[in-house]
């Protein structure tokens, strides 16, 4: 199940820090590692710092963009340590750990950190399902990224350890990410030729839009109910 979970690095700046991520996944268990548009390749340095995880880094994955490295999760979950103008649901490190072991019995799930100084983008943060913030120190909250990669893995192994993590009773299957992108597109595309929305600005509803369904968390079978809808209702519209 472990297998399943997989961490996430967008645009890291420092190797060091991927050999240290690297080390701090596998002394909890977990071994897929994803770089997203590294601004440096894996090096001496970052391999010196992985240790006996040097294999983790070696077999890390990379892809050009965080839709190509959560495509095919089921869950995504980033980290932000700030608050946004758009607020979106939120977990503690405890309820992450939780969330993705329970999850990743039925699709991947992915836990997805951002740069060391900027963190995680708008636009990347709402490709999130939940946002989970360590809830460090105030007066002094600096965590650098391997120390945020362990806290989350370590929540992950303790979920993990205690053996209750079952499927749940109803098996709902969800979407993965690709497959709600795919949606998020055909919503945008219906309500612009309907004229809900401006063509040249449909940013902000289409922001509030994302958060009212990922906080839904629609399961498959109702993802594909939505789209059908957005079907009829682009075959019945009358040409202007």
């Amino acid at each position: 199940m472990l297998d399943q979970i997989r961490i996430v690095l967008v645009n890291t700046s420092h190797t060091g820090n991927m050999g240290s991520a690297a080390r701090a996944m596998k002394t909890m268990g977990l071994t897929q590692l994803v770089l997203v548009d590294p601004q440096a390749l894996p090096d001496e340095n970052s391999f010196a710092l992985a240790a006996g995880a040097s294999d983790v880094l070696a077999n890390a994955r990379i892809v050009p963009t965080l839709d190509d490295a959560i495509a095919d999760c089921g869950l995504v979950i980033g980290t932000s340590a700030r608050s946004r103008t758009l607020s979106w649901p939120m977990l503690d490190p405890r309820e992450a750990g939780e969330k993705s072991v329970v999850e990743g019995m039925q699709h991947p799930v992915a836990l997805v950190f951002g740069r060391e100084r900027t963190g995680l983008t708008n636009d990347e943060l709402q490709k999130c399902h939940y946002h989970v913030a360590i809830p460090a120190n105030p007066d002094y909250s600096s965590l650098n990224l391997a120390m945020a990669v362990q806290t989350l893995c370590y929540e992950v192994r303790m979920r993990w350890l205690q053996g209750q993590a079952a499927e749940p009773e109803d098996e709902m299957a969800y979407p993965s990410a690709a497959q709600l992108e795919g949606f998020y597109q055909h919503l945008e595309q219906t309500l612009m030729k309907t004229g809900f929305i401006a063509d040249d600005h449909p940013g902000h509803v289409m922001s509030k839009l994302r958060r009212l369904f990922n906080r839904a968390r629609p399961e498959a079978a109702e993802l594909n109910i939505l789209r059908g809808i957005l079907t009829s209702v682009q075959k019945a519209r009358v040409p202007d």
